[in-house]
């Protein structure tokens, strides 16, 4: 794919309907969950309407003369004190599937790390993925990611929905 026909962006609000039903998609894809779809879009619009909790970055390609959104990925800033800065944690990743195998996710990729890279209070790069994602592991080591000598605990509430 030439990359000049691609472009990342901030997304805006209107990305917002495509944000939801690409993160639908990629509870069922990658965790085999279904998502509530209310509680999704509540939760993506949360983004926008609260900035301090991350910002939506879209991938669009052109496509028929015009620009299409997709994939996109979530940032959410994390602070920290060893490294006096802030960094980065890479969420919600999705790009669509007639789309992956193009290189889309490691352009997306080589421009936040090029947008953390040029900053004076970045830090770095972390995400995280489901263990039996196995393809999307060697797509992030691939891209020069190293699997952290961290691991992830987490607790998550029963959902009432």
């Amino acid at each position: 794919m030439d990359l000049s026909d691609v472009r990342f962006l901030k997304a805006a609000r209107e990305e917002a309907a495509s944000i939801v039903q690409f993160q639908l998609a990629m509870a069922k894809e990658s965790e085999d969950l279904v998502l509530d779809p209310t509680v999704c879009a509540a939760g993506v619009n949360a983004v926008f309407e609260r900035p301090q909790l991350g910002e939506y970055h879209v991938c669009q390609v052109k496509v028929d003369g015009r620009f299409k959104t997709v994939g996109n990925l979530l940032i959410i800033p994390e602070w920290s004190d060893w490294r006096n800065g802030m960094v980065w944690w890479i969420h919600s990743v999705y790009i669509l599937p007639e789309y992956r195998g193009r290189g889309l996710f490691s352009a997306f990729y080589r421009h936040i790390q090029k947008t953390v890279q040029d900053s004076s209070t970045l830090r770095g790069l972390r995400l995280y993925v489901d263990k039996t994602n196995l393809h999307a592991q060697k797509v992030y080591q691939k891209i020069g990611m190293s699997n952290a000598h961290y691991d992830l605990y987490e607790w998550i509430k029963e959902s009432k929905n």
